[in-house]
């Protein structure tokens, strides 16, 4: 098994792109969305715009698939360094565990350390994560070795961010990872970051 990701500026785009995944056959529960909550996503008709019960720990409410899909069980979790955030599946469920776990082990813990879990890079697990921290959503799959290119295309259908670019925006403005201990975006400065990245 591979794990794919795509960090999209829309929740809406990320949102198509899990369905689009799920079309394609792969199981939800291979799937993960994580999206920043600072602007309250509507948790699919549930009416739930702020992030009650996000608190600051890293307890996750809800995240759990369905039949209906794994945006069906979209729940309010908090991350730190990211604040409240709305996330469904393994992704989800595995930084609430391991933020447990690093409490008490000092262990990498968190979306970081889950992610390395899986097999994503270091230096992609900190981006993803700032990513999240600024406003974003990110989609991540674990797939068959087979189908790595197929669920590949299958995100880059959703308008996802461009890597390169977006990680070197990042770094111009002085950043080099992601750090658990700073301070969440607040809308304002999250709507800044998404004027500065529709000018590049």
């Amino acid at each position: 098994m591979r794990t794919i990701t795509g960090l999209y500026d829309r929740y809406d785009d990320a949102r198509a792109a899990v369905k689009a995944l799920e079309d394609a056959g792969i199981s939800s529960d291979d799937i993960s969305i994580v999206t920043n909550n600072a602007h309250g996503v509507d948790i699919e008709g549930q009416g739930s715009h702020a992030a009650e019960g996000a608190g600051t720990g890293a307890g996750v409410g809800a995240v759990a698939g369905g039949a209906g899909g794994l945006l069906t069980g979209l729940g309010l979790m908090a991350i730190p360094g990211v604040g409240p955030v709305v996330a469904a599946g393994w992704l989800a469920a595995t930084a609430a565990g391991m933020a447990a776990g690093a409490i008490a082990g000092g262990a990498v813990g968190g979306i970081v350390g889950a992610m390395i879990n899986e097999g994503v890079p270091e230096d992609e697990a900190n981006f993803y994560a700032e990513g999240i921290r600024r406003g974003g959503s990110v989609v991540t799959a674990k797939v068959e070795d087979n189908r790595v290119a197929e669920a590949q295309a299958i995100l880059g259908r959703s308008r996802p961010v461009d890597y390169t670019s977006r990680r070197a925006s990042y770094q111009e403005q002085g950043w080099s990872r992601f750090d658990e201990a700073a301070p969440p975006y607040t809308p304002e400065q999250i709507e800044t970051e998404r004027q500065r990245d529709r000018r590049l």
